[in-house]
C-alpha cells in the first residue's frame, strides 16, 4: 500500500532536529523524497545550542534507512540567497518540489546575559524573515496543488508568555513573529489559492525539545524559584509546564506536530487552506487573556 505522500517531494527548514527531523522522518515514511536544511551552528544570544553537523548527517542517515531519497544541505533562512542557493540544488536533485515546511525557529533569551535589543532582531530574522523567504524561494517551484506549511506557537497567541518581561527583547520578538505570521498565512493562503496551493499553520504548545528544555525557560517557568536565588532544574519546571495545559501533560512530542503535518501535506487535506490548527493540550482555551489572569 503507498504511503500519504508517494512521489511527492518536502522541503523542511531547522530539520536536523526537533520539530524538524520529526517530520523529516514522518513524511520519508509516508513516502515523501526530503530536502532539508538547518544552520548546524549556535547563534549567540540563543540560550541553548543548536544543530550541529553530525545531526543534519543522521537525519540524512535515517531518512535513507526508511528508504527514501534525501537531499541535505547546511543553510541560514536569515540569508535568502544561501536558501535559495540550497533549496534549488535540492530540487535539481530531487527533479520536483511539492511540500514546504517552514520550521526554522529560535528563543534568543540570552538567559545569565544583559539583554540587547538584537535578541529581538535575532529573534525576527529567523521567526519571521526566515519563514518568509522559505516560501519566497519555494514558490517558484511548487506545482499547482503543493502545500505549505508554516510552524507558529500557541504561546505567542497568548499574552504574557513569550512577551513576560523575564524573556527580554528575544522573547518579545519570537511572540511578534508568531503572531505576524498569522496574518501572513491568512493574506498568502489568498494568493496562490488559483494555483490550489493551500497554506496552514501549525501552532503548537510546549514541544519536547531543546527550545523548551533550558535553564531560561525553566526560570520563567519558576519565578519562585529564581526570586530565591534558586537554578530550577527541568524536574522543577515540568510541573509548571502541566499546569500550562489544559490536559495534564507537561508537554507534546515533536511526533504529534509532524502527524499533523503529514496531514496538511497530504491529499487529504487538498481544500483545507488558511487555517491555524493548534496542537496545545487546551491551553489557549484554559489561558484566553494570559497566564494567571
Amino acid at each position: 500500500m503507498a504511503g500519504r505522500l508517494e512521489g511527492k517531494v518536502a522541503f523542511i527548514t531547522g530539520g536536523a532536529r526537533g520539530q524538524g527531523r520529526a517530520h523529516a522522518l514522518a513524511m520519508a515514511k509516508e513516502g515523501a523524497d526530503i530536502i532539508v536544511i538547518d544552520i548546524c551552528r549556535n547563534i549567540e544570544s540563543n540560550p541553548y545550542p543548536l544543530s550541529t553537523p553530525d545531526d543534519l548527517a543522521e537525519v540524512e542517515r535515517e531518512v535513507k534507512a526508511l528508504g527514501r531519497r534525501v537531499f541535505a544541505r547546511i543553510a541560514d533562512v536569515r540569508e535568502r540567497h544561501e536558501l535559495r542557493d540550497a533549496l534549488e540544488a535540492g530540487v535539481a536533485d530531487m527533479g520536483k518540489l511539492d511540500i514546504v515546511v517552514a520550521n526554522a525557529g529560535i528563543l534568543p533569551m540570552a538567559f545569565g546575559k544583559e539583554f540587547d535589543p538584537m535578541h529581538f532582531v535575532d529573534a525576527t530574522d529567523v521567526d519571521l524573515l526566515g519563514v518568509m523567504n522559505t516560501v519566497a524561494v519555494s514558490l517558484p517551484h511548487l506545482p499547482d496543488g503543493a502545500s505549505v506549511i508554516i510552524t507558529g506557537s500557541t504561546a505567542g497567541m497568548i499574552k504574557g508568555t513569550s512577551d513576560n518581561p523575564m524573556m527580554g527583547p528575544g522573547g518579545a520578538g519570537y511572540g511578534w513573529s508568531k503572531r505576524v505570521l498569522i496574518d501572513y498565512v491568512d493574506h498568502l493562503c489568498l494568493q496562490v489559492a488559483p494555483k490550489m496551493i493551500r497554506v496552514n499553520a501549525m501552532h503548537p504548545t510546549n514541544v519536547n525539545t531543546h527550545l523548551l528544555h533550558n535553564d531560561g525557560i525553566y526560570s520563567v517557568f519558576r519565578p519562585d524559584m529564581t526570586a530565591e536565588g534558586k537554578k530550577p532544574t527541568r524536574e522543577d519546571a515540568e510541573p509548571a509546564f502541566a499546569y500550562f495545559n489544559a490536559m495534564p501533560i507537561p508537554y507534546v512530542e515533536p511526533e504529534d506536530i509532524a502527524n499533523l503535518a503529514v496531514f496538511l501535506a497530504s491529499e487529504e487535506s487538498r481544500y483545507i487552506t488558511g487555517q491555524h490548527i493548534r496542537v496545545d493540550a487546551g491551553s489557549m482555551l484554559k489561558w484566553p487573556n494570559g497566564p494567571g489572569r
